[in-house]
């Protein structure tokens, strides 16, 4: 789905952001935190390209921290926003949405990993906990 290289920060005797900065010959155009740590956040916005570079907050932050970022971090031309469901506009959006999935143009079954009866929902939740499923379908 369009990666073409994986870090693990546990194998790296730096930060992350710099190793990203080398192999991206200055930092990334885009980068996504989705996971709600702002350890990773902080990464993620330190790992974008001086003068154009935004980090997009996906992930929901437990609690109600401040930013790790310090103002002149900013001044270089980075920049931080955050997105609910992508900017997706249901009421106007969601029937051209419909519209391109029943026409083939979007394909939404590479994400369906697993189908079960809905009498097994305690599984199917345990899949995803485990990492081991990507979606379900429940079926009655």
């Amino acid at each position: 789905m369009g990666m073409t290289d994986f870090i693990n920060p546990n194998d790296l005797k730096r930060p992350v952001h710099e190793e990203i900065k080398e192999l991206t010959d200055g930092g990334v155009d885009y980068s996504f935190e989705c996971s709600g740590n702002l350890d990773v956040l902080r990464q993620a916005f330190l790992s974008t390209h001086d003068g154009w570079g935004l980090t997009v907050i996906l992930g929901i932050h437990p609690s109600p921290r401040l930013l790790p970022i310090h103002p002149m971090e900013l001044f270089d031309g980075r920049r931080i926003t955050g997105s609910v469901f992508g900017d997706f506009k249901g009421k106007t959006q969601l029937p051209h949405f419909v519209q391109e999935c029943m026409r083939g143009v979007i394909n939404l079954d590479e994400f369906i990993t697993h189908e079960l009866p809905f009498s097994k929902i305690n599984e199917a939740f345990q899949l995803l906990i485990q990492g081991k499923s990507l979606r379900c379908v429940l079926k009655l």
